[in-house]
């Protein structure tokens, strides 16, 4: 419903179709892929959550979101802060989109490589969003301005990996263990194999 409204009374058509590009890609896949991967409760509400901060950030652009303007003028910002926000959820809810991923179909459950790696991975997103949005200044000129949301912050490109990286960690070291939980209570729990650590008696022989 929220996509339906906010892009017939978007007053910037691109823009919001960049911003939402990745529900309208999401939203398909997970109903194809759901009777043979379904998702944990905790994932699909956090993916639902993401979803809206991105819808309404599309509606607006993100330096223009009335949310955001009213917490600039009550903290006394200089710059509109739900451009951060986004940023930092784009660390946040992908941390356990790809912990999930890593524990169902890798052998990586119960490895302590399992944390770093999901870091790593939501750099790396975080890392390919950012030359997406250079590649479309870059294709669409000043047409994309408002997908930049710079704001006039030479450091936003920055800002915004850094916030993603932290938008992870503080995912993974909160919700770790209820989504272990759940991860535990699933179909398919357990079908891969946690990696085996090396008895006393095996790392003499090797």
């Amino acid at each position: 419903m929220a996509f339906v409204v906010t892009g017939a009374a978007t007053g910037d058509r691109l823009t919001w179709l960049l911003e939402t590009f990745w529900v309208i890609l999401a939203i398909p896949l997970i109903l194809l892929t759901w009777r043979r991967f379904p998702l944990t409760t905790l994932l699909c509400c956090l993916l639902a959550v993401h979803a809206l901060i991105l819808i309404y950030g599309g509606m607006y652009t993100y330096a223009r979101t009335p949310l955001g303007n009213w917490v600039r003028d009550a903290l006394d910002l200089s710059r509109n802060p739900y451009d951060r926000l986004g940023h930092f959820v784009q660390g946040f809810v992908p941390a356990i989109l790809v912990r999930e991923l890593l524990v169902r179909l890798s052998p990586l459950k119960g490895s302590r490589w399992l944390a770093p790696l999901v870091v790593c991975a939501c750099l790396a997103f975080s890392s390919f969003f950012e030359m997406l949005e250079w590649w479309g200044s870059l294709i669409g000129g000043s047409a994309t301005e408002d997908f930049l949301a710079t704001q006039g912050d030479k450091w936003d490109t920055q800002w915004d990996m850094f916030l993603a990286g932290v938008g992870a960690i503080t995912s993974l070291l909160l919700l770790s263990r209820p989504h272990d939980r759940q991860l535990a209570a699933l179909p398919d729990a357990g079908s891969a194999a946690p990696v085996e650590q090396p008895t006393p008696a095996a790392s003499v022989r090797g």
